[in-house]
């Protein structure tokens, strides 16, 4: 392993080095968003993902609909995200139905997923690699265990900070008008998803974040929360018990272009108990924290 690695390495998992609090709260945050680059990894059974510093950002927008505002501070402790969207070629790892609309090419999004089987397929995931899940099955919305090791949906904060890249802007380029090149959306995408990766990623090195298929975040959804919202690891509100919407984050392949930025926030119905879920633009993609002897396993990608 090449020295100028080696210092990296050593530094990030010394931020990722956090304690376990409670099931119900992700560990205390470390570290600073600048401190530590974010940096390619691979997972136990090969999937590229981005080992991601804890930080601090200013979440929410007040130039946005309503329920994207006030904007507000959080600090979020560190972990590692999907550098793609779930693919079928991932999905079918699992051994998993796979629901989609579109699966003429592997590497494109798995779409038309219900909320339930996005976390069915984390919890697959989990113990393909020896991972404690961190989905409670027996539960009745699979209560998630934050302190696991295991691959989850990420919070609405998670999703923001790893889509904003340390950047502050509705974008993380400029001007908005050179999105073609960043996102599949309505302008180019010719009506469906494409194959994951297509387009320029952003400065984490995380791609799709703007375009492609929208994704299922863990938290309820409420047009109100950010008024309310906790500083450190959000995690969203209480489940209400009764028609309970799920945050959905980030454009897809028939979003407008002002649907794609960074702050656009949806609630959608889970589908979990829709026989005729056909939802062809909700996809999903997985986060997890790691410890720093487990960061230092994981392979980093060939260039």
């Amino acid at each position: 392993m090449p020295g100028s690695f080696r210092c990296l390495l050593l530094t990030l998992t010394a931020v990722l080095l956090t304690s376990c609090g409670d099931s119900g709260s992700p560990p205390a945050p470390a570290g600073n968003a600048g401190a530590t680059p974010a940096f390619a990894v691979l997972s136990k059974s090969g999937i590229a993902m981005v080992a991601l510093p804890g930080g601090e950002f200013a979440m929410g927008s007040n130039a946005g609909n309503p329920d994207e505002s006030p904007p507000h501070r959080v600090r979020l402790s560190p972990f590692l995200m999907d550098r793609l969207e779930v693919t079928h070629e991932m999905f079918a790892k699992v051994q998993l139905p796979d629901p989609s609309r579109w699966q003429d090419n592997p590497r494109g999004p798995v779409e038309r997923v219900r909320w339930l089987d996005a976390k069915r397929y984390c919890n697959e995931r989990s113990l393909l690699e020896g991972l404690k899940p961190c989905y409670n099955e027996k539960s009745a919305d699979w209560v998630c265990d934050y302190t696991a090791d295991g691959y989850r949906l990420p919070t609405e904060a998670e999703w923001e900070y790893a889509c904003r890249a340390g950047t502050e802007g509705a974008f993380d380029f400029d001007p908005p008008a050179r999105l073609r090149q960043f996102a599949w959306f309505a302008e180019n995408a010719d009506q469906r998803t494409h194959a994951g990766g297509g387009k320029k990623s952003n400065p984490w090195g995380i791609d799709d974040l703007y375009g492609n298929v929208s994704e299922w975040c863990e938290d309820v959804y409420s047009p109100t929360y950010y008024k309310e919202s906790p500083t450190v690891d959000p995690t969203g509100p209480a489940n209400p018990g009764r028609d309970v919407r799920r945050v959905m984050r980030g454009g897809n392949w028939k979003s407008a272009g002002d649907a794609c930025r960074v702050t656009y926030r949806q609630g959608q119905r889970t589908g979990d108990t829709d026989a005729c879920f056909y939802t062809d633009y909700c996809g999903f993609r997985c986060v997890r924290r790691a410890s720093a002897p487990d960061l230092a396993t994981l392979a980093r990608p060939k260039p």
